[in-house]
């Protein structure tokens, strides 16, 4: 069993990112997501334009929270693209990281645990990072 590295939680207004969204249209999602992550908001934004933005939401609000955990906040090797939210084959949610932040991640022998919710106006994450004994 491993010791607490860092705790990160985020509460993100849904409001907020469908007024970027309207402003700065897929820009603002690409900038955000990993290129999977938006593969799937696309699919979930032509089907049901909601989902699609509450989709967003939770990914910024894992995203915050995870850069609040590790400590680094939006600083290198931690950027939006690299940390992507996936899913077990059971639905729960875990971080993929890529590039330069899996292997800062790595090197330290972290590992992460995430939680994602959302409500009609809020998307909130909490995210657990340990460090392996």
């Amino acid at each position: 069993m491993g010791s607490i590295f860092g705790i990160g939680t985020d509460i993100c207004d849904v409001r907020r990112i469908r007024a970027s969204l309207d402003r700065h249209g897929d820009r603002f999602a690409h900038k955000i997501l990993s290129d999977a992550e938006f593969a799937t908001w696309k699919v979930r934004s032509a089907r049901w334009p909601e989902r699609g933005v509450r989709f967003l939401a939770t990914r910024f609000s894992a995203k915050e929270a995870f850069s609040k955990a590790i400590g680094l906040g939006m600083r290198m090797p931690m950027t939006w693209r690299d940390c992507e939210v996936g899913h077990l084959p059971t639905g729960q949610p875990v971080l993929v990281l890529h590039r330069g932040l899996h292997t800062w991640f790595a090197e330290r022998g972290l590992q992460a645990h995430v939680s994602l919710t959302d409500e009609t106006d809020y998307a909130a994450s909490f995210v657990v990072v340990e460090k392996q004994a």
